[in-house]
């Protein structure tokens, strides 16, 4: 039986977007309610009060998938659980050591990260795995458990455990769990070989330290939000967004949720994917603005996937969809730095008090004040006339902030836009280079809330030529959850060249991961999840031997079967990288990676935003913009004609979720996806 419904939420920073669709990829619902940090989870039943109201019969949901920012936010204002770490004798400074880089090169002076769990909740305990696996040490179970005991008096109530080479034999962590959760069952515990087994120490015990950090307070996050759906009616399986763009249980994400960290940006990422398919588009660049700031990830058929990703001071080594903050959002303040600079952001008003002109207590301009000061953005109209704005408010702040300046209101709200595009492309130009692409070459896909206020102002700045805003911009991270397959990453650390690899190894190795993957799928899937198939994606960080630094490669079956096709298409990614290789070098196989997919069944192919075209005639609105007053057409989206007969800015958009101002310069059509097209006039 196909889904009846699909409820998809993303919980921001400033918004919860809900969205809801049916069987056929036709959206029923979407709104935006306020987020609320102290509750997040009352957000939700804000929505799904919201969502009654409107008509839909939750009842009829059976696929409830949601991302949240509340992981993420744990970490970056440190107010997680009180966490124990339990270390190999002699490693107690992992944490503290870390990779010994330099944050900023060139800063001599620059603060080192404090480490997530101070020293002296870090405990050693004599035990000793070799690299091979071997056990050099028994694991000393009473010196472990006094150490516990230590910790537990201490106040923890979270404990990480990583052992040395605990990724190739994991005995003694699985030993040590047994031991602790027999003694101390009310203990959030969770050890490196079940996180993530790879070789870097490092990393590894990070990622097992942030995991229990932050798994405590997601626990009881999911518990509330069970209980509280269940008293709605809402019989649909609860499923949490991953980093990686895919979905899982949300059982699952309450003890694993340094999965779920990047998950709310991997959301938009995947349904921007979706929608660039539909439309034929096959390199984008992605535009997601909210209301904290930018993020930005390339899309070429496929999102692009990395394992460097950062939350905040904190790498994390476990694969993600490739997204980079660039920049300021909707909600981003302008401010005067010690010698009469404006600047705007990283400080966000965020949702409570938000932006001045929300009259909720915000004495400083954002971004969004700027907007409704120079007339893109209407008093009455915000939140489809939900939400109203009060133009006089904005006008005081900015006023005061232009004092300073010599600058009129309008003036500042200019000034404020310029400094957030120009902070966006002075990050977004070296990070295209870095990819190795030219941004020239595509597509802007703007979303967000202020996404498509925003992207063709950035266009113009970097010199692309064209801008898609899909149907439901401002929700589209929740359309993403109900887009999204399940997804998850397996990896096995290997560390041997072509020479020293065995007959039919890697086959094997490769094959061993994707039995994992495949018992994970069948075990999140017995909820009721409906699946049309399961297929495995194969790759391996690969190196010259003596190198210390790899490069992904994705294997096919013939390639991993065959070691030496699999090194010959090393010295290819070498050269496309670096512009050389050294063929005659041996190639190492670091690490294996195996990626299984569940997918979800399809929609079928309705476009639930192909409306017809509305030939009613054009509002007008006098607004400022490039400090010229200039007036602009005011439609909704179906008044946008087809690509035969495009129209050009400025034009202003008003949409439920969004606003989007074409400046002058552009062209913009409709086509026959409900997608708003901008091209430059030529």
């Amino acid at each position: 039986m196909d889904t009846i419904y699909r409820l998809g939420i993303d919980i921001g920073g400033t918004f919860t977007d809900a969205l809801v669709m049916d069987h056929q990829g036709k959206v029923i619902a979407a709104l935006k309610t306020p987020s609320i940090a102290a509750a997040p989870e009352q957000a939700i039943f804000n929505a799904l009060d919201q969502l009654k109201a409107s008509g839909v019969n939750i009842q009829e949901i059976d696929l409830f998938v949601h991302g949240t920012t509340l992981g993420v936010n744990t970490l970056i204002e440190r107010n997680g659980g009180v966490t124990g770490l339990l270390v190999t004798k002699g490693f107690r400074d992992i944490l503290e050591i870390r990779r010994l880089r330099l944050e900023d090169t060139t800063n001599l002076y620059g603060d080192k990260t404090d480490a997530l769990v101070p020293r002296h909740r870090v405990k050693e305990v004599d035990e000793r795995v070799i690299a091979s696996g071997g056990i050099l040490q028994p694991l000393n179970e009473e010196q472990l458990l006094k150490a516990v005991d230590e910790l537990v008096e201490d106040g923890v109530t979270a404990l990480a455990i990583s052992f040395l080479h605990a990724y190739v034999n994991p005995a003694h962590e699985q030993l040590a769990e047994d031991l602790i959760r027999e003694r101390y069952p009310q203990l959030f515990i969770c050890r490196s070989s079940a996180i993530w087994p790879q070789q870097r120490e490092f990393e590894r015990t990070l990622a097992t330290a942030m995991n229990a950090y932050v798994g405590e307070r997601m626990g009881s996050y999911f518990l509330r939000l069970q209980e509280g759906i269940q008293a709605y009616g809402l019989k649909a399986n609860l499923l949490s967004t991953m980093s990686n763009g895919g979905i899982m249980t949300a059982a699952r994400a309450a003890n694993e949720p340094v999965r779920t960290l990047l998950s709310g940006p991997a959301s938009g990422v995947i349904a921007a994917t979706h929608i660039a398919e539909r439309a034929g588009i096959h390199q984008v660049i992605t535009f997601d603005m909210g209301g904290t700031s930018v993020d930005v990830a390339l899309i070429d058929k496929e999102p692009s996937y990395s394992s460097e990703n950062k939350v905040g001071d904190f790498p994390v080594i476990i694969p993600a969809v490739d997204v980079t903050a660039i920049g300021a959002g909707g909600g981003s303040i302008a401010w005067l730095d010690s010698v009469g600079v404006l600047k705007v952001g990283p400080r966000s008003a965020g949702a409570n008090p938000g932006p001045a002109c929300y009259q909720r207590g915000g004495e400083e301009p954002t971004t969004t004040d700027a907007y409704l000061q120079l007339g893109i953005l209407h008093a009455d109209r915000f939140l489809g006339g939900q939400m109203r704005l009060y133009p006089e408010l904005a006008e005081r702040t900015l006023s005061n902030l232009g004092e300073k300046l010599g600058l009129n209101a309008e003036q500042t709200a200019q000034a404020i836009l310029d400094v957030a595009t120009a902070n966006m492309y002075a990050q977004f130009s070296p990070l295209m280079a870095r990819k190795g692409v030219d941004p020239r070459d595509f597509t802007l896909l703007a979303y967000g809330g202020a996404g498509p206020m925003h992207a063709f102002q950035m266009a113009r700045e970097v010199g692309i030529d064209k801008v898609l805003i899909p149907p439901s911009p401002g929700t589209l991270c929740a359309m993403g959850c109900t887009v999204a397959n399940l997804r998850n990453d397996f990896v096995h650390t290997l560390h041997k060249s072509t020479q020293t690899l065995e007959s039919g190894e890697l086959s094997s190795l490769f094959a061993e991961l994707e039995n994992q993957g495949r018992s994970w799928v069948d075990e999140e899937a017995r909820g009721g999840v409906k699946l049309d198939n399961i297929y495995c994606l194969y790759n391996a960080d690969m190196r010259y031997e003596g190198q210390a630094f790899d490069l992904e490669v994705t294997l096919t079956l013939e390639e991993i079967e065959d070691p030496k096709k699999a090194g010959i298409k090393f010295h290819t990614s070498y050269q496309n990288v670096f512009g050389i290789s050294q063929p005659e070098a041996e190639v190492m196989f670091v690490s294996l990676r195996a990626t299984i997919v569940g997918v979800l069944p399809t929609h079928n192919k309705v476009d639930s935003a192909n409306l017809p075209f509305d030939e009613s005639a054009a509002e007008e609105r006098l607004i400022t913009f490039d400090h010229v007053q200039q007036t602009a057409k005011v439609l909704k989206r179906r008044q946008i004609p087809s690509v035969d007969a495009p129209i050009p800015g400025p034009i202003i958009v008003e949409e439920y979720d969004t606003t989007i101002f074409i400046p002058p310069g552009y062209k913009v059509y409709r086509d026959g996806h409900g997608n708003v097209i901008g091209e430059v006039e030529a």
